[in-house]
């Protein structure tokens, strides 16, 4: 027996058991985490959205870099009609992806600082601020991408005209979503691929009812991301212990003397690399300029002047490395010689005894 059903009837039963993923690009950035979030390869952006992963709710990813009816305001299926479909309450559940920081409209009197689609009711531009306001309290998870969206980035330092924020400055560091998740908070300038792409993975188990409450630090950060420093992972680690450190760039040593913030950011980047585990700023040359920390980058700048705190540590361990590297050289000298009993001749010197 075949049934006919009304087209809005059809729609509610395709999308029965979606999750839908809103990701509002509105904000004052650079587009530059979504471009990230394309070299994910640990899961792909294709394996989220193609379902490739077991156990993985259906989702509809509605997302201004890949959807080609994207406008948002024309098109085929009108783009921004799933932002006002989750203001009706007619998504159910979805997740709030905010790219970007969040501009202070309240200290002008006239114009906007940024803005997402149109307001059918004004037919003038909805202001991103107002979005968050709409659908924050209606959202499963929020989740804030790139360092401007968590902490207010570039676009918030010191005399920006804007009053730039980040998202939990927005809503509130203790605020929750409906089903009691706190903003999750990825931070990157951009985003690394991979810690994005592993963190909407757990939240889209979590929604599915398959993965605990997501561990976060007291930034909102992924605390399996996020726990370690640049330092305990960078692959010149060894010489800063040693007191040896680098004069130029190009020296495969450390680089906190040219500025390197490593020893006290919090970020997975030179031990998990930038694409399939290739790359990373320390990796590759670069310093850290401490892109993850919420105090970016007003903290951290002059970036490529050695930071203050570490004139102490490196004296000392300039002091420490000297005698240990002395001390190690001797142990290495006498490792680098062969034992004396491996040599041609009729003798067997090995200290060998026959027991029968």
């Amino acid at each position: 027996m075949s049934t006919t059903l009304e087209p809005d009837q059809a729609q509610q039963e395709t999308d029965e058991g979606v999750v839908h993923i809103l990701w509002m690009n509105g904000g004052l950035s650079c587009d530059g985490d979504s471009v990230a979030l394309t070299a994910a390869t640990q899961p792909s952006i294709e394996e989220i959205v193609l379902g490739a992963l077991p156990g993985l709710p259906r989702i509809a990813v509605h997302w201004p870099l890949i959807d080609f009816e994207c406008g948002p305001e024309t098109g085929a299926d009108n783009f921004i009609e799933w932002w006002h479909k989750a203001d009706r309450g007619e998504l159910e559940p979805f997740v709030l992806v905010v790219e970007g920081s969040i501009p202070n409209e309240a200290i002008k009197t006239e114009g906007y600082w940024a803005a997402f689609g149109n307001n059918p009711a004004t037919g003038q531009p909805m202001k991103t601020s107002e979005w968050l306001d709409r659908l924050a309290p209606k959202a499963t998870a929020v989740v804030a991408v790139g360092t401007c969206a968590t902490y207010g980035g570039i676009h918030a330092m010191a005399g920006n005209p804007t009053g730039a924020m980040g998202v939990p400055d927005y809503l509130g560091w203790s605020w929750k979503s409906k089903a009691g998740l706190p903003i999750v908070c990825v931070p990157g300038c951009p985003i690394h691929p991979d810690n994005l792409s592993e963190t909407l993975v757990y939240l889209l188990y979590q929604v599915a009812g398959q993965a605990p409450m997501i561990p976060l630090d007291a930034e909102l950060r992924p605390q399996w991301l996020f726990g370690r420093t640049v330092h305990e992972g960078c692959d010149r680690a060894g010489y800063y212990e040693q007191g040896d450190f680098a004069k130029e760039y190009g020296s495969p040593k450390c680089l906190v003397k040219l500025g390197c913030w490593g020893p006290v950011v919090n970020c997975n980047v030179p031990k998990r690399g930038w694409i399939n585990g290739v790359g990373g700023c320390p990796n590759v040359g670069g310093i850290c300029i401490a892109c993850t920390m919420p105090g970016f980058p007003d903290k951290f700048m002059p970036f490529m002047d050695e930071p203050p705190g570490s004139k102490i540590s490196t004296t000392a361990s300039m002091v420490y490395g000297t005698v240990i590297r002395r001390l190690r050289k001797i142990t290495q000298n006498t490792s680098n010689k062969e034992p004396k009993w491996r040599r041609k001749g009729s003798d067997l010197a090995t200290g060998y005894e026959k027991v029968w």
